[in-house]
């Protein structure tokens, strides 16, 4: 099952130093988050131990959402060392997503 981030844990699991996050914004209304879901819950296994791949649920956990102004969802942001290396908003298959962490995370 993919991580789970939260206003809580966000800064010491996603921002966390030489750490790469894969951060799917979403929420349970939200018909293409539940496109991109399983897409994540697959990447989050193949990658388990070297990139931290979850989804934060935007109105559970606002503070994180506002922070990276996160407006339409979903919006994946990919972090590299709790930096943005790149932000993608809307559904992708899981062939694009696996070549941008490849790209902008390893």
């Amino acid at each position: 099952m993919a991580f789970e981030f939260t206003d809580s844990n966000f800064e010491e699991t996603a921002l966390a130093p030489n750490t790469t996050a894969v951060v799917d914004f979403w929420a349970e209304w939200c018909g293409p988050c539940r496109i991109v879901g399983p897409v994540i819950e697959e990447l989050s296994k193949e990658y388990d131990g070297t990139v931290k791949i979850g989804k934060l649920d935007v109105d559970s956990h606002p503070n994180v959402t506002m922070k990276y102004g996160v407006r339409s969802i979903p919006t994946i942001i990919f972090l590299k060392d709790g930096e943005v290396v790149y932000k993608h908003v809307g559904t992708a298959t899981k062939v694009a997503l696996d070549k941008l962490i490849k790209e902008h995370l390893n």
